[in-house]
């Protein structure tokens, strides 16, 4: 049935979008094609925007027609859903409540690897996330990435055991066999929340007999919690719900003859007793499952009479999979269990802003701004954070899609839009602006709404020319930012594009800054020799920018060149003799010598635990007692870089030096710029520390200023790099292949012939499917999915994620090895001179 009708649902969502005890923002996340856009329909189609009958095929949540083609989650879709809840449920629930209405704002994400930054800006915006793992294929590559990403925006997860209906209809597998799998998934997923969650958030580890995990099939739209069945049993037995939810769980069985329960799987004569889990969970549905499939019609219609399942006249007469769908959707509706799990398991905004704020809010957090987040306080000043831009159905203009975490925002007022760059009391990357319309997000469509208070997430129109991809929105002068969102993923694939006709060079340009608005983690650059560049994090992530690029943003036919890979510029020995440079007027000079950072320093530079904007005695102190530093070297770091925050470090050791202060700034900005277009093929520099050893400076002001200064110190660092037997690092992914057995061979051989190394096989307990585990260099994966598809007949499935910077092996200043002619091709296609500029260029002899 659907009672759907526009008008009066949005007055029932805007009145309670004022009560923020009631309101539970949520993200579905998981590994690809494991069900999510599937399960979602279920509570759509339980808020009564989608006939119950359509829920499974619709897929309401993708929404382009790729999406629909491909079917994958390319974009992520938010939906808001009104639902009320019975009183039972209500007494379940531990936070504070005011009725028994709620909202409910739903953010659809992809599963795909290459779209990991939608699921980062999705987290951002709600308090709980739905994980699907899927029954066969259990915890995989993704679901770990996004369980990391949610954990560390803390966030709190509830599970759903999705595809149930494979592991009986396909696997055949017997109940004890289904519980062991159900019971090691588990175990799985815990693992993964104590490896990365955060003591604020408490134990959130996930238990079926707490209710926080939910079992059944997306696609024929059922879905259980213990929670349900406990209810059915306790009236039956006459015991209260939660003990009864206790004993359908882990090692508990019933003894019919004794009416008892024992924690042994034997009874007293050594009889084996059946664990209650599949006596009072399994057997009723593997009962229903064998008297469908089997046509056993009598006993259908018999059981359907026990269990109270009243099918109409024309239901009856059918068979097979579409009678088990209708019977199972009535017996264990996947919207009510999930409504469930979701309201009493996940926290409202209320609950949940007071823990979050801490990771959200980079200003004090006393200040007006991180008390009205902490109080998810309507009536408090603005903060509003914008995650991302979400195309409109008009050509080139953008949805600011985010979310108020305090205050109250509307049109017509004047509010302060704060780039990811401000700073407060400067001017730089500020807009003072009012936002022309507020919208509700809802799934394909938008609907207009007055204003829109604290705690819920909403779609602004007329900001989008002000903000390039996220932001924070305030109304009080004294706010600081939102924090910048952490992308698991980094781009890393690049392609050059440029119009077919020149004439329409200007819409290419335009269409170029459209794109990168559309997407979080996509870059557009131009290059040195003028070429538009696009950067994505993988083959299926460019293909989709560029055919958006193509069609939409710019609309002119492109060409494209193939696909490369960016590499990064190191150095593997301390510098053989210290490099010096001498200023154009020859009246300064500088001497350095580079050498190589620790692997596991530049990670931990990487991922932010070492930060240039710690405090310098605390980063000293973590330097020298985890890094074997010199507490004064640590104590002198004068930047990180490229972009202030790379793994590249400079270290003043001079000694005495006259002057030297009035130089850093200029020695920075050297860096920054050497950091950045390095010595080889003026790629990034990573793992590089470059020791300032000794200075001779002019005593006249005018003769070092910033123009004599940042060239010699620039070739100062190429110099010392040259010396330092320079090497490159390329990008490797983690592929995670999923197989049956005889398709093993296939992989290795495919891996092979593209200097692929696997780490792990192993086969998953129950299942004939084996997990192959391999690092594979990104530059040799193009076109290696359609490779191993052909060498497995399409039985291998691999899922490749960025994981680490590999050194090569050898060094490009050698004459005739690989990594020369590698370091000319990228220097050719950078239009620079394919050679690598000898010593003398950088270094001047005393």
């Amino acid at each position: 049935m659907v009672n759907f009708t526009v008008g009066k649902y949005n007055d029932q969502i805007r009145s309670l979008m004022d009560r923020s005890t009631n309101i539970r923002n949520m993200s579905v996340i998981a590994h690809v094609d494991h069900g999510k856009s599937t399960l979602t329909d279920s509570l759509v189609s339980k808020a009564g925007i989608i006939a119950a009958a359509k829920a499974g095929d619709r897929r309401f949540t993708d929404t382009r027609d790729d999406e629909k083609e491909r079917g994958i989650t390319i974009k992520s879709t938010a939906i808001s859903m009104y639902f009320e809840l019975e009183k039972d449920v209500m007494d379940a629930i531990k936070q504070e409540t005011t009725g028994n209405e709620f909202l409910i704002n739903l953010i659809d994400s992809p599963g795909h690897v290459d779209f990991s930054s939608e699921v980062t800006a999705a987290l951002r915006v709600t308090d709980g996330a739905l994980v699907v793992v899927d029954c066969v294929e259990g915890v995989c590559v993704q679901t770990e990435t996004v369980f990391r990403q949610a954990l560390a925006e803390r966030i709190k997860p509830v599970v759903i055991i999705n595809k149930v209906d494979r592991a009986l209809l396909e696997l055949q597998v017997s109940k004890e066999d289904l519980f062991q799998s159900f019971f090691r998934t588990i175990e799985s997923v815990n693992v993964l929340v104590t490896t990365y969650h955060d003591a604020a958030l408490g134990d959130v580890q996930v238990y079926p007999e707490k209710g926080t995990v939910a079992f059944g099939s997306g696609l024929h739209g059922w879905a259980f919690t213990l929670r349900q069945f406990a209810a059915r049993y306790s009236k039956k037995f006459g015991v209260d719900k939660d003990k009864m939810m206790a004993k359908l769980w882990g090692d508990n069985f019933f003894n019919s003859a004794t009416k008892k329960w024992s924690t042994k799987s034997t009874d007293a004569d050594g009889k084996s007793l059946e664990r209650a889990f599949n006596m009072f969970v399994l057997d009723p549905i593997f009962r229903i499952f064998d008297a469908v499939m089997n046509f056993k019609k009598d006993q259908t219609m018999a059981m359907c009479e026990k269990l109270g399942i009243k099918l109409l006249p024309d239901e009856k007469d059918l068979e097979g999979k579409t009678l088990l769908k209708v019977i199972m959707r009535k017996f264990l509706p996947a919207g009510d269990s999930l409504l469930e799990m979701i309201v009493i398991n996940l926290p409202s905004p209320k609950t949940a802003q007071r823990y979050r704020v801490e990771t959200l809010y980079e200003g004090p957090m006393d200040d007006k701004s991180a008390v009205g987040i902490r109080d998810c306080d309507a009536s408090g000043p603005l903060v509003l954070y914008v995650s991302k831009m979400v195309a409109t159905s008009e050509k080139g203009r953008f949805y600011a899609f985010g979310r108020v975490f305090s205050g109250t925002v509307r049109s017509g007022v004047n509010i302060r839009i704060q780039g990811p760059s401000y700073v407060p009391g400067k001017k730089d990357d500020l807009f003072i602006k009012s936002v022309q319309r507020t919208v509700l997000m809802m799934g394909r469509y938008v609907e207009p709404i007055e204003d829109c208070p604290a705690g819920n997430i909403v779609g602004l129109v007329g900001i989008d020319q002000f903000l390039l991809k996220s932001g924070t929105l305030t109304s009080d002068e004294a706010a600081h930012n939102m924090k910048v969102m952490k992308f698991s993923v980094s781009p890393v694939m690049q392609v050059a594009v440029e119009a077919k006709n020149a004439a329409d060079l200007p819409k290419l340009v335009e269409g170029l800054k459209r794109l990168s608005k559309s997407d979080p983690c996509v870059q557009t650059l131009i290059s040195e020799s003028g070429e538009h560049i696009v950067v994505g994090t993988g083959e299926l992530h460019l293909e989709i920018c560029l055919k958006d690029l193509e069609e939409d943003y710019a609309g002119v036919p492109l060409k494209k060149s193939d696909p490369v890979v960016g590499y990064r510029e190191t150095v593997k020995a301390e510098s053989s003799i210290i490099a010096l440079s001498k200023s154009q007027n020859k009246h300064n000079r500088l001497y350095a010598k580079a050498q190589p950072l620790d692997e596991e320093l530049s990670l931990a530079i990487e991922a932010g635990k070492i930060n240039p904007h710690d405090d310098f005695k605390s980063r000293a102190r973590i330097l020298a007692d985890g890094f074997g530093w010199d507490v004064t070297d640590a104590r002198k770091i004068w930047c990180f870089g490229p972009d202030t925050t790379g793994p590249n470090l400079m270290v003043d050791v001079t000694k005495g030096v006259q002057y030297l202060n009035e130089i850093k700034d200029s020695c920075v900005a050297a860096f920054q710029w050497a950091t950045k277009e390095g010595v080889c093929a003026e790629e990034n520099m990573r793992g590089v520390r470059f020791n300032i050893l000794d200075v001779t400076l002019h005593t006249d002001a005018i003769h070092r200023g910033g123009g004599q200064i940042i060239p010699t110190c620039r070739r100062v660092c190429y110099a010392a790099a040259l010396l330092a037997t320079p090497g490159l690092q390329e990008p490797v992914y983690l592929v995670e292949i999923q197989c049956p057995e005889n398709a093993i061979g296939g992989i290795y051989s495919c891996l092979t012939k593209r200097r692929g190394q696997v780490f792990s096989e192993e086969q998953r307990p129950g299942t004939p499917m084996f997990t192959v585990k391999a690092y594979l260099p990104i530059n040799e994966s193009f076109g290696f999915t359609a490779d191993l598809r052909a060498s497995t007949g399409g039985q291998a499935f691999p899922q490749s994620v960025f994981d680490h910077w590999e050194l090569m092996a050898g060094t490009p200043i050698e004459k005739g090895s690989k990594l020369e002619a590698l370091v000319q091709g990228i220097r050719t296609r950078k239009g620079l001179k394919p050679e690598i500029p000898p010593l003398d260029t950088y270094y001047d002899k005393l």
